[in-house]
């Protein structure tokens, strides 16, 4: 398995344990993906997951750049008007996730960054 879907499994395990609920993973539309949308409570999540060896959180979590954030702005609105939540309550986590050897950091960054236009 490869490092971003072993992230990925790990972060979904974690967001469960917090109580979110997962709707899909790795969403795709012709305006990009996003990692995984879920429900916490009656919000709807867009999350973003980053996973990298051996280095610190912070590394990871400057890898949702403004570019990254517009991107994932973009595919959230789609999703919203596709599936008719545009009115919804909605909000953008980051998981970032670091491994080193059997070590696992995983931290869950809610409401990481707000809609990002332009």
């Amino acid at each position: 398995m490869d490092l971003g879907r072993w992230g990925e499994d790990l972060a979904v395990r974690k967001v469960k344990k917090l109580g979110y609920r997962c709707i899909a993973r790795n969403y795709r539309c012709p305006l990009g993906e996003v990692d995984l949308i879920a429900k916490d409570g009656d919000t709807l999540v867009f999350v973003e997951i980053k996973t990298r060896r051996r280095r610190s959180l912070e590394y990871a979590k400057e890898a949702v750049n403004d570019r990254k954030r517009r991107q994932l702005s973009k595919v959230a609105l789609a999703y919203m008007k596709t599936h008719g939540c545009a009115e919804a309550r909605a909000r953008f986590d980051v998981v970032v996730i670091n491994l080193d050897g059997e070590e696992q950091e995983i931290e869950v960054v809610r409401n990481a960054f707000d809609l990002a236009y332009g």
